[in-house]
């Protein structure tokens, strides 16, 4: 069974310093990433919340690349090793950060709930909202890690292989959260294709997010997926099968847009090897352009 239910997948830095002080200060996972560098574990040596443990997104929320994408989801083995050496307990509260817009700290929060524990928030606004709060970083790293005992169990949330992205673009709203020239095909920074997958709408992330780096209001975010197709409405009457699916390069941003989604109440699958998995099969369809195609 999964964590008990959690208020809502966002925490203020205010809030959560508070609760840091507490009687059950939750596990505060440190996920700061770049694609191409620096590693984020440059960034938390240098300065993190106190008591934060760090975690790759590399080793720890991805599986090796290959066929299946860029960042495929790790094995439950090798996930839930990871996550008891950051201190994750059945039933206790995570919260992860990352710098500033919860990129990637999001696929935590994705990859955690999917493999059973839904106690799980993102501090809204990462490592830049809590500093501009005028609140404490710290070098010092906590001396007790590896005292969890979480235990991963798949399939908690709805995930789309190549076959059911494809569908899903033809008879629902696939949405795609890169960047719009990576969409429309006019630069393609690391896979070998650029385009989009057929039918996909797109979705940048960098649109859920005010320009301090905070998830708009549910309403704004309501008004947004309401343009590009995917509402509440459509998402709940769809049956068991999704209605709604987010991709991107390598199912780590897509994971943002997952969670964008359920603040504005919009239930999604995430396509894990999104875009990197999608060339992975040069016969695959691609897209160019505005339009999806």
């Amino acid at each position: 069974m999964g964590a008990s239910r959690s208020a809502g997948p966002l925490v203020d830095a205010r809030s959560l310093a508070a609760e840091l002080t507490g009687s059950a200060p939750p596990a505060l996972l440190d996920v700061r990433w770049r694609m191409g560098g620096p590693p984020g574990i440059d960034g938390y040596r240098a300065g993190h919340l106190p008591g934060a443990v760090y975690v790759d997104l590399d080793t720890e929320l991805a599986g090796p690349p290959g066929p299946g994408g860029r960042h495929p989801l790790p094995s439950a083995g090798d996930f839930a090793a990871a996550m008891r050496r950051a201190g994750v307990r059945a039933g206790h509260p995570v919260v992860a950060y990352d710098e500033g817009d919860a990129t990637i700290a999001a696929r935590l929060w994705w990859t955690l709930r999917y493999f059973g524990h839904d106690l799980v928030r993102v501090l809204d606004g990462g490592l830049r909202a809590w500093t501009a709060a005028g609140l404490p970083v710290t070098t010092d790293e906590p001396a007790a890690v590896g005292a969890g005992d979480f235990v991963a169990v798949p399939g908690y949330l709805p995930v789309l292989d190549a076959a059911g992205a494809a569908a899903l673009a033809r008879s629902g709203v696939l949405l795609d959260a890169r960047a719009g020239e990576r969409y429309r095909g006019e630069t393609e920074p690391i896979d070998p294709v650029a385009g989009h997958i057929p039918g996909a709408v797109s979705a940048p992330t960098a649109g859920n997010v005010g320009p301090d780096g905070r998830f708009l209001p549910p309403v704004e975010l309501r008004r947004r997926f309401a343009a590009l197709g995917a509402n509440p409405e459509r998402a709940s009457g769809s049956g068991p099968a999704p209605a709604v699916g987010a991709y991107c390069g390598s199912g780590v941003t897509a994971a943002h847009e997952v969670l964008a989604l359920s603040l504005a109440g919009v239930p999604a699958a995430l396509y894990v090897g999104s875009w990197s998995g999608w060339t992975a099969d040069p016969a695959r369809p691609v897209a160019t352009g505005p339009d999806p195609g």
